[in-house]
């Protein structure tokens, strides 16, 4: 029977698994989905703010598919110089690599490595409770933050840092992660953007939640909105943009109301410097003024604004890292393709697919997996004939992964993950409370 290797449980991946399960061209057809993590379901768990209980239930879909008997979750896995792609492709009859794009984009501007300045993955995945995760004092002695971008996750971060203790109580969020939330002095939280409010990638969905926070006000300057010629005449803008102008519209014209904390929303000013304080850290943020240059992008003005903030989450993007043994081009952050097949020197690479951020780049929203995943099966299932080694294989590939060197966690492990962060949350008297680190994760995998 064919086995195929899924690299990846993420939706992207498993959104391939099913691809490849749910068809009826390659019978008999197996799938195992691999991981580097005991835990399935890659952004959904780790990645999705813990206060977005709606998007975390797409994990009730993914778990469907990670509970099919012809789809097997091994975790724990990781592909590297113990089990380069080369020897993956030994064990199974073809690869497909759903490896997303773990790396953030960089500002590029000096001071961006002082104390104090993180990317905003480092703070999610901190306060998401992923084990590879540092506890890097986000807010401690923080009265100030500045949030660098304006897409979602840039509204994430600006929302966990306003969000109050009672709000934050009934997630998932590792217990440790939420006393210090809880206590954050944080008041003021700037969310900065280089261009104007109706190029902002934020969706309107996510930007209303900024107004529906308890005891925290949006702050806006009607002048700074105005130095976007769509905000001023929207007539051209897409329906989604267009929503977007108008809920900031309604905020410039609301009056100001006195409330614990701030979310200052500003457009058309670019970092170029992050500034230090006398003890090394942070101490703030110089902008330079931009204006539209009536090509969709921006210019410098020469006029500079500093902004106070003891806190920098830098947050424009993410980028693609190489996998040794796969080829990767810098420029895309990808892996070159064609419609999903791997490409060597320009020719496809017999048996290995990509799918996901991994081969098209960070865009889209998580339901673009389908379509994009659904692409790299159909090229898979056209190219079977030739890749299903005759008769199957002797053995199942679980022994090569072990004789790598891999002590896979499977489905019953990650039962007992999830058993065992429901009891840890009974015992705080929450729901379900994240395992924040590795040996925590394995030992309760491993006991199963």
């Amino acid at each position: 029977m064919p086995h195929i290797a899924v690299v990846g449980s993420g939706p992207s991946g498993v959104y391939t698994a099913q691809g490849l399960v749910r068809q009826d061209r390659v019978p008999d057809l197996r799938v195992d989905v691999l991981d580097r993590l005991p835990c399935p379901y890659g952004l959904v768990r780790y990645g999705v703010a813990p206060d977005h209980e709606k998007i975390k239930s797409l994990q009730g879909s993914l778990r469907s598919v990670l509970e099919d008997e012809r789809v097997r979750f091994v975790g724990g896995v990781e592909i590297g110089p113990a089990l380069p792609p080369a020897r993956l492709l030994e064990l199974y009859d073809a690869v497909v690599y759903c490896v997303g794009a773990a790396a953030d984009r960089r500002l590029g501007v000096p001071g961006e490595d002082l104390p104090g300045s993180w990317s905003a993955t480092d703070f999610v995945a901190w306060y998401s409770a992923h084990p590879d995760a540092v506890d890097g004092g986000f807010v401690r002695g923080v009265r100030a933050a500045v949030a660098v971008g304006v897409g979602n996750v840039a509204v994430d971060v600006t929302r966990m840092l306003a969000r109050g203790a009672a709000e934050l109580l009934p997630t998932d969020m590792p217990d440790a992660a939420l006393g210090t939330l809880a206590a954050s002095e944080v008041r003021d939280v700037h969310m900065v953007g280089r261009r104007g409010p109706s190029q902002a990638r934020f969706t309107t969905k996510e930007l209303r939640e900024l107004g529906g926070l308890p005891d925290t006000g949006i702050v806006l300057d009607e002048r700074e909105l105005a130095l976007d010629p769509a905000y001023v005449d929207p007539s051209g803008l897409t329906a989604a943009q267009r929503r977007n102008v108008e809920v900031l519209r309604g905020w410039a014209a609301a009056p100001g109301r006195n409330t614990g904390r701030r979310i200052h929303l500003r457009f058309f000013l670019r970092p170029v410097e992050i500034l230090a304080g006398g003890d090394g850290r942070v101490a703030g943020v110089r902008f330079e003024r931009t204006r539209p240059d009536g090509r969709g992008g921006v210019v410098g003005t020469g006029a500079f604004e500093d902004i106070d903030a003891g806190l920098v989450l830098r947050s424009v993007g993410y980028r693609g890292v190489p996998l040794k043994g796969l080829p990767f081009d810098e420029a895309t952050g990808t892996v070159p393709h064609e419609a999903g097949r791997v490409l060597r020197d320009g020719r496809v690479s017999p048996g290995e697919y990509v799918a996901g951020w991994i081969k098209r780049g960070p865009t889209g929203v998580i339901g673009t997996n389908r379509p994009c995943a659904k692409e790299t099966v159909t090229s898979l299932l056209d190219d079977a004939p030739g890749l299903v080694r005759g008769g199957g294989r002797a053995r199942d590939p679980l022994a090569g992964l072990i004789e790598a060197g891999a002590r896979p966690v499977l489905w019953d492990g990650w039962r007992a993950i999830e058993r065992a962060e429901a009891e840890l949350g009974r015992g705080l008297g929450r729901g379900p409370v994240k395992i924040p680190d590795w040996d925590g994760l394995l030992s309760v995998a491993r006991e199963a």
